[in-house]
């Protein structure tokens, strides 16, 4: 696994992908938090939180992860080289592990900086220090485990097809609906129990609920039961991969 592992963060940043996709996250949130006028922009929230900011990175990451995942099985599908990686001394398991902990890697390099807005928010809160550290690692934790989940539906849809974009719109697909798609369907209905049944299947429900700054067993669980069950589809998958 450990092989497999430095292998991924190696080709991450052999290339420029890894580079990229830090920068591309830092200067989307840099952008609409900072510069462009609007409501995300924390100079003109009027609040000293940075909600607009876990607001925009679940929505930025719909699109940036499936990018980092979806070569992550695609190319060895495609070039043949599945086959030879199955009969190095690797578990099935452990492949998928490594392939699963290079991708999250990158993606907590690129959360990492921004814990520098909590800071920037902290300073210039009225009065200094005017923030609620709860729920701000919260959301960081909430964040962390939505990445994760986020990363091994990335990694399942590159299991899917040999092409890369075809892995990349099924991600997207598959993402936006575990993460928003319940939300929207318990709007189609008037009976409040059933609406918040079918909320507690989404990840936008259980994500909320860990940005309060109360980290629920039962939000854990949930992000790693969605974690653990793509790896195991995945892991089935590549066992029987041609």
């Amino acid at each position: 696994m450990k092989a497999i592992f430095i292998k991924e963060i190696n080709s991450f940043f052999a290339s420029p992908i890894g580079y990229l996709v830090i920068v591309i996250y830092l200067i989307i949130n840099g952008l609409f938090l900072w510069v462009f006028e609007g409501d995300f922009n924390f100079l003109h929230a009027g609040f000293a939180d940075l909600n607009s900011y876990f607001f925009l990175a679940p929505w930025i990451f719909i699109f940036l992860i499936p990018a980092i995942t979806m070569r992550s099985f695609s190319d060895e599908l495609n070039t043949g080289t599945i086959e030879i990686l199955k009969t190095k001394p690797f578990t099935n398991w452990e492949i998928v592990i490594g392939k699963y902990l290079g991708a999250l890697v990158l993606v907590l390099l690129a959360i990492i900086p921004t814990v520098i807005y909590a800071y920037s928010i902290y300073q210039l809160g009225n009065p200094k220090g005017n923030l609620n550290f709860g729920t701000t690692f919260g959301s960081f934790i909430g964040l962390i485990f939505l990445s994760s989940a986020y990363v091994t539906i990335g990694i399942f849809a590159s299991t899917i097809s040999k092409n890369q974009i075809v892995s990349f719109l099924i991600a997207i697909c598959i993402t936006f609906f575990l993460f928003y798609g319940f939300e929207a369907l318990s709007t189609l209905s008037t009976l409040s129990n059933f609406n918040y049944t079918l909320q507690q299947f989404g990840m936008l429900e259980h994500f909320n609920s860990i940005g309060k700054g109360v980290l629920d067993s039962r939000d854990l669980v949930y992000f790693a039961s969605i974690t653990f069950l793509f790896l195991f589809i995945t892991k089935f998958r590549i066992q029987h991969a041609a």
